[in-house]
């Protein structure tokens, strides 16, 4: 396993990220983190470590610079500029189609919170997208994007987060996509439960495992 400290060349910025890369993976997942949140987001980290166990490449970074993060936290300047956090995906997945370690591997967004529906605009608009997972996100945010989503997108939702549950089934009706919606019993909107994130990172690889790993043909 390599584990590599990166920068990430963006809108004349560079954000920080952890590049973690298992012996022989054959696609790469990238993490996309929702508002208050970082590369080192406990939650992402421990989903992270279970994909790299089922032997995928991971990638965590920051949407924003240290600065861009303290202004957010007064007054959510950035945290639901879904376009500004798009658009630094997209150059982000650009990045690693450069990385010869990178280059040939499938594509995966996982995305929480507003993070989801930066990962949907993305995949939109850029074609190395295979597959999407989201975890309490907030899919509805990606709006006009939807139904031009073509990767296959798993929507995860915690039980008793009955507002996004409602937010989510919106917005898989908008989609065009394969898409299937996963509610986990018992979790709430940060899958804090004991058991809930296992069963996320569960979900998880098995949906990036049937699209980026053995697609059904």
């Amino acid at each position: 396993m390599q584990t590599l400290q990166v920068e990430i060349p963006v809108d004349y910025v560079k954000l920080g990220g952890i590049l973690e890369i298992p012996d022989d993976s054959r696609a790469v997942v990238v993490f996309v983190h929702g508002s208050g949140s970082s590369r080192f987001s406990p939650r992402n980290r421990q989903v992270a470590a279970g994909l790299q166990h089922a032997g995928f490449a991971t990638l965590l970074f920051d949407l924003l610079t240290l600065e861009e993060q303290r202004h957010d936290d007064v007054d959510a300047t950035y945290r639901f500029n879904i376009p500004l956090l798009a658009r630094r995906l997209s150059a982000t997945l650009g990045w690693l189609r450069q990385r010869p370690d990178t280059a040939t591997l499938r594509v995966g967004l996982f995305g929480a919170s507003t993070g989801a529906a930066a990962a949907l605009v993305a995949a939109a608009e850029v074609s190395s997208v295979d597959a999407i997972v989201s975890r309490g996100g907030r899919p509805d945010l990606a709006r006009a994007a939807l139904p031009s989503v073509s990767a296959p997108t798993l929507l995860i939702v915690g039980g008793l987060d009955t507002e996004v549950i409602r937010l989510n089934d919106r917005a898989a009706g908008q989609l065009t996509c394969g898409h299937r919606v996963e509610i986990v019993p018992g979790a709430t909107h940060l899958f804090e439960e004991p058991g809930a994130l296992d069963e996320v990172t569960r979900l998880a690889a098995g949906w990036f495992a049937r699209w980026l790993i053995a697609p059904l043909t």
